[in-house]
């Protein structure tokens, strides 16, 4: 007679195990790019319970934690596959970002200067890594890497934009509207630019130059969330402009 309690190994262990990793693994990457979040981590964490040491999946749960908007236990798993793979440039770039977001500059300084010693010509980074710097109110710091960043990679339009911009906030309007028009000259198509140099001249009282970007602007982004504010700006102007001109006018 048959013994129903025998163990049946085939019943329970139909899955090789040098099999499983490399099928949970993939089923988690196509999960992330599918956004399916929370089953791509279970995916991962299944392939981590079969390799412990696999940095790539420890990656990839962190993946779907900042997709989710929980950075403590991104930053948990990013810092993971980092021990687990000390060059290992996306995982470092992640953490930075991951601390940015939460408010810890200094955290993600240290990461993105990591990165960036594994590829220095990475652009995202060294720009990542002056906005860090940015957020710790080091402005001198931040203005110097972003020059560095335009000088090695003059088409990275988004160092352009993060130095006019820094520049502008720190009141250097007239410096500023120099790297907006090297901007313009590098990408034509970024007609966002002319509102920034008309803030800059009006800034700098040059009402005419001022009104001559505004209408640059809103020739090419009549549609644009700031066309609003640029057309009541440059109202106000020739309001000003007509005010001043019927002052000296003779009667």
């Amino acid at each position: 007679m048959k013994n129903d309690n025998t163990f049946n190994k085939s019943k329970y262990m139909t899955t090789k195990i040098g099999k499983a990793t490399p099928d949970f693994f993939e089923r988690a990457d196509e999960l992330l790019r599918q956004k399916s979040y929370k089953e791509a981590a279970s995916n991962y964490l299944n392939a981590i319970l079969i390799s412990r040491e696999d940095a790539k999946s420890y990656y990839g749960l962190g993946m779907c934690y900042k997709n989710t908007k929980n950075y403590s236990k991104a930053i948990k798993y990013f810092e993971k596959a980092t021990e687990l793979d000390e060059n290992y440039f996306d995982a470092f770039f992640e953490l930075g970002i991951c601390h940015l977001l939460q408010g810890i500059p200094c955290g993600a300084i240290k990461n993105f200067v990591r990165a960036i010693q594994i590829n220095p010509n990475n652009p995202d980074a060294i720009l990542q890594l002056g906005i860090a710097h940015e957020t710790c109110e080091e402005y001198d710091m931040a203005l110097m890497i972003y020059q560095k960043l335009i000088e090695n990679s003059p088409e990275f339009i988004k160092a352009y934009e993060h130095k006019s911009a820094l520049l502008m906030k720190v009141g250097k309007y007239k410096e500023a509207s120099h790297i907006l028009n090297e901007q313009i000259k590098r990408n034509p198509s970024d007609t966002d630019a002319f509102a920034g140099i008309g803030v800059c001249f009006d800034k700098l009282g040059k009402k005419a130059d001022a009104q001559r970007y505004y209408r640059k602007f809103l020739q090419a982004n009549p549609l644009s969330a700031q066309a609003q504010f640029i057309k009541s700006r440059l109202e106000k102007l020739k309001s000003l402009t007509g005010a001043k001109s019927s002052k000296f006018s003779i009667v």
